[in-house]
């Protein structure tokens, strides 16, 4: 049986470790991955796009001195990509080499080939087979197919893997599995049994403030306010694309570049690119903000 990562002591442990890497947790997320982390369990968060699900799987990595192995999940992901393929160029230079017409010398050359030195492992199969402490993010799993969903369940259930040509690898030490979600479509009962769930909103503008503070130390307290004010409202409107976290420390970071000491209407006017992507989020928010 694999042995369980082990990466906190205690609750306690997780959130000021987390916190020294400049990501702050609540009681309930510190909790979870301090839970997630002794169960030997996957985590699964969900949130909209920008709240720091990515970011609190390097958060872990980084607060730990793990190992960080990210598979980013699209549509038509498929098993090569994911766990792992033969490196055929290389296989059939080994066969061009081992040259000869008996038999004997293609099935060497055969059982050759299909060893270790010819696998190309992929994000799946390269973080069950590390001994070292390893964060193992699969990122934006929503979007990967049905069928990734099912080789996730085979893979998170027993962390192990089957290669036909060479066995069944196991892992010596289980990976810390940190899986994310936009929510573009509802993951299946089955995988989310197999994990904790921690749900990620839009922190409170306190803890947005904290957040800002942390992220750009050169802020001013009262910009930091101003930023995550405008941002709240900003959230409240029926937008394409509401500001994410993530994006409002890009905007903190443009105003200290810019060296504003104010967010005042020609300046929000001006630096809405920096928060908002869409042509119709902005006449929206110029209208709803009066600039």
């Amino acid at each position: 049986m694999a042995e369980q990562s082990g990466l906190f002591a205690s609750v306690q442990d997780a959130e000021q470790r987390l916190a020294s890497t400049g990501y702050l947790a609540d009681d309930e997320l510190a909790t979870t991955v301090f839970l997630a982390d002794q169960l030997g369990m996957p985590l699964l968060v969900e949130g909209p796009a920008g709240v720091g699900k990515t970011e609190l799987a390097k958060a872990v990595a980084q607060a730990t001195g793990a190992g960080l192995v990210r598979l980013q999940c699209y549509e038509g992901l498929d098993e090569s990509r994911a766990l792992y393929e033969w490196n055929y160029r290389k296989q059939l230079l080994r066969l061009q080499v081992a040259g000869g017409d008996s038999a004997e010398t293609w099935e060497a050359a055969h059982d050759d080939i299909f060893s270790e030195d010819f696998l190309l492992a992929r994000p799946l199969l390269e973080a069950i087979r590390r001994a070292e402490p390893t964060v193992l993010l699969i990122d934006e799993a929503d979007k990967s197919d049905v069928e990734m969903e099912g080789l996730l369940l085979e893979i998170l259930a027993e962390f192990q893997v089957t290669v036909p040509e060479l066995g069944t690898i196991r892992a010596t030490r289980r990976p810390f599995v940190v899986l994310t979600s936009n929510g573009a479509r509802e993951l299946s009962d089955a995988l989310k049994r197999r994990c904790l769930f921690l749900a990620i909103a839009y922190p409170s503008p306190e803890r947005e403030r904290q957040i800002l503070l942390g992220r750009v130390p050169e802020l001013s307290a009262e910009l930091a306010v101003q930023i995550t004010r405008t941002g709240t409202t900003l959230r409240s409107l029926d937008l394409r694309k509401p500001p994410s976290v993530s994006e409002s420390i890009d905007w903190a970071r443009a105003l200290v570049a810019l060296g504003c000491e104010q967010l005042d209407a020609p300046t929000i006017r001006s630096t809405l690119g920096t928060v908002l992507k869409h042509t119709a989020d902005r006449e929206r928010a110029v209208e709803a903000l009066r600039l």
